[in-house]
């Protein structure tokens, strides 16, 4: 009988049961209420204390056969919190406290994030439109970056080079379709692998034009060889014209553009420099070119600097025409000279090969039609074509500041027309065309078509040369473009000067010896912009040093144009700062306040008469001598240390004399110690004033006493 489990009736409870909520456990024996409080019963059967109520309806009924066998069973309970349907369904779902793993959605999403940001670029050039839809950008956003981010010059039509488009993908926070390896390697080659043509560094992005637009255009010849081979007398000698008879020293230290006519057809001559200092003017007269004349001496063979011409001419990748010039003197040898070309991998036509050749007399006037000839031969297999019918597009091959005109360039324009009031932008420069005067300076004209050279007066700044000039459709464009230019210029600038710091620091703090540095202090002032970065390079390439201590150049100042009051006032500054006019003058105001500061101006009309006085000042720079007159020299062969004194030199004066109170240094070897003035100078015991050569004598020095033997002691005197 259930109610045998039931405990005695406790009458306290019965109250409280009655209060209570009750909460139902159901089971196979029936239903189980906790209205009876815990530990009341016998603790034996289902209700374990609670009171178990009949599943039909409390009904009293008598013992069947098994019920005793099932109260001594343990039945299964379960136990509800009588929530139940849809809200006990979502409790149940729910997980636990304990935090799950989720590393493979992170993963995902990453992956998901880079497939966003990665695209795929097509071979070859690419269209601005193309390249937006492929970024997801706006066209005039994508223009907007290449104007104020890369100083790129482009509209939706235009391709842009592949180099361009992977710097504007990665300016965007890209990433470009490839493994990922390729794209690390690409990153750390970035700044060698970037075309000479790509937009990043002309400045603009080209445009094919059709070929049904495209004419016959004159070629383009620029004249390199070795300095003295007779470049210039071969162009005055085509002109009949006297250039040669102008140049300081004879030698060309300009680059200079000249038209010429053969048998009716227009020839554009490029005259470049010889000596070692115009390597970029010679380089850039080949980037422009169409073919090259290698002028060679018959009697002097190939040079440095005709290697270095050849070198110029693969890199731009034109054709050669040898030019064996000095045919006419007795000692010309052209067999050796094509015997010599061989070794650079050249071979004349007369040797198998298929460069064209021919033995010419710039002096004398010979050869010169068989030289022009295979000129227009090659020009005939260039098969050289351009559009004149589109905005003009040219490079600057030199610039200089005229009186009266500003800012000229000399400009060889390359595709398109150029006409007077065109808005064009060049480099970091931009202005407006005011006039358009032809290589002799006298001749103006509208308009100029491709491969004519031609002085464009019209620029708000200097432009440097080698600049690409492109005409804009607004002054608004070329003035926004020039700024952005200049910006990214000083970027890179500040950049690489930061760069050198820092491992000037690093070297400095990591213990490592370091020489002292000393400067020498220029402002350059040239002719010509070309001439003024030329000087520039060649002065910062120069080193001396020592043991002890390395001299460089610095230059403060490289412009084009005379030397100035604010030139003067720079060099100022700095004490022992030299003003370099090369090819220019200085203006009286100028003079003036050089004469007041004590800042010396130098002139030169030659370019490596500059070099050789900026080396001497170098020297000087790196074993600065005294103030004074030298006057004698004594050798120390012993050293005394006197009580009181101190450290006394005793010594031979081996040359001239050594006056007390004089200025001295005191050298080791190479090695400058100390400069120093003579502090006391004794003859044995007795006090002197003088010594002569042959006379020995002690020498005290003022803050100094760290003597050896074989110190030699330099006497200075002023008078």
């Amino acid at each position: 009988d259930n109610r045998q489990n039931r405990g005695p009736r406790d009458d306290r409870s019965s109250g409280d049961s009655e209060r209570r909520p009750r909460t139902i456990i159901s089971g196979p024996d029936g239903i189980v209420s906790d209205s009876a409080p815990l530990g009341v019963g016998d603790g034996k059967g289902p209700s374990r204390g609670r009171k178990v109520v009949g599943t039909k309806d409390f009904a009293k009924r008598g013992p069947k056969a098994g019920d005793d066998d099932r109260n001594k069973r343990r039945p299964s309970l379960r136990l509800t919190t009588g929530k139940r349907g849809r809200s006990g369904e979502k409790n149940a779902r729910r997980g636990s406290l304990k935090r799950r793993d989720r590393s493979s959605q992170k993963a995902a999403k990453e992956r998901a994030a880079l497939a966003r940001r990665t695209v795929k670029l097509p071979d070859g050039p690419v269209p601005v439109a193309k390249l937006a839809e492929l970024l997801d950008e706006k066209p005039v956003a994508l223009i907007k970056y290449l104007m104020t981010d890369l100083g790129v010059m482009a509209s939706m039509t235009q391709n842009l080079d592949p180099d361009t488009c992977k710097a504007v993908v990665e300016g965007l926070g890209k990433i470009i379709a490839g493994s990922e390896q390729d794209y690390y390697d690409d990153d750390e080659d970035d700044d060698e692998d970037i075309d000479e043509d790509s937009a990043l560094a002309t400045g603009f992005a080209d445009e094919d034009d059709d070929e049904d637009l495209l004419v016959k255009r004159p070629p383009v010849v620029t004249i390199m060889g070795h300095v003295d081979h007779g470049k210039t007398s071969l162009l005055d000698a085509i002109r009949n014209t006297k250039v040669t008879s102008g140049e300081a020293g004879g030698i060309t230290q300009h680059i200079a553009a000249y038209q010429a006519d053969h048998s009716g057809n227009t020839i554009t001559f490029i005259d470049t420099p010889g000596h070692a200092a115009f390597t970029d003017m010679r380089e850039r007269g080949a980037n422009i070119t169409d073919i090259v004349v290698l002028v060679v001496a018959a009697d002097d063979g190939v040079k440095q600097q005709t290697a270095d011409s050849i070198v110029c001419a693969r890199q731009a990748g034109v054709p050669l025409v040898i030019a064996i010039n000095k045919c006419d003197l007795e000692t010309a040898d052209p067999n050796r000279v094509l015997t010599d070309l061989t070794s650079y991998d050249i071979l004349t036509e007369t040797l198998g090969g298929n460069v064209l050749a021919a033995e010419i007399s710039a002096k004398k006037g010979t050869g010169l039609d068989d030289l022009l000839d295979k000129v227009m031969l090659q020009a005939e297999l260039e098969d050289l074509k351009a559009n004149p019918d589109r905005y003009a597009q040219g490079a600057v091959v030199e610039a200089r500041v005229q009186r009266g005109l500003g800012t000229v360039a000399t400009t060889l324009i390359q595709k398109g027309t150029i006409k007077i009031g065109d808005i064009f932008v060049a480099g970091e420069s931009y202005g407006k065309v005011r006039a358009l005067i032809k290589t002799d300076g006298k001749t103006r004209v509208k308009e100029a078509g491709p491969s004519t050279p031609i002085n464009v007066v019209g620029f708000e700044g200097i432009p440097s040369a080698g600049d690409i000039l492109v005409v804009c459709d607004d002054e608004q464009t070329a003035r926004d473009l020039a700024a952005n230019r200049h910006r990214i210029a000083r970027e890179k600038e500040s950049a690489m000067y930061q760069s050198n710091l820092m491992g000037s620091i690093s070297a400095t703090f990591g213990g490592l010896f370091q020489k002292e540095r000393r400067e020498m202090i220029v402002v350059v002032k040239a002719d010509v912009q070309g001439s003024a970065e030329a000087l520039t390079r060649a002065l910062r390439d120069l080193v001396l040093e020592d043991e002890e201590a390395i001299v460089t150049v610095k230059v403060l100042v490289s412009e084009t144009g005379e030397v100035t009051k604010s030139d003067i006032a720079i060099a100022s500054v700095t004490p022992g700062t030299t003003v370099i006019a090369f090819g220019v003058a200085a203006s009286f105001d100028a003079m003036e306040d050089a004469r007041i500061n004590n800042v010396p101006i130098e002139y030169f009309s030659i370019i490596y008469d500059a070099i050789e006085s900026v080396e001497s000042r170098m020297q000087e720079v790196l074993s600065p001598t005294p103030d004074g007159e030298y006057v004698g020299a004594a050798t120390v062969q012993e050293v005394f240390n006197i009580g009181g004194t101190g450290n006394i030199a005793g010594s031979r004066c081996t040359d001239g004399y050594i006056r007390k109170g004089a200025n001295v240094r005191v050298m080791r070897g190479d090695k400058i110690l100390i400069e120093t003035k003579v502090k006391t100078l004794r003859n044995f015991k007795a006090e002197a004033d003088r010594i002569e050569e042959g006379n020995e004598c002690g020498i005290g020095l003022l803050d100094f006493e760290d003597y050896q033997a074989d110190d030699v002691i330099e006497c200075y005197v002023e008078k």
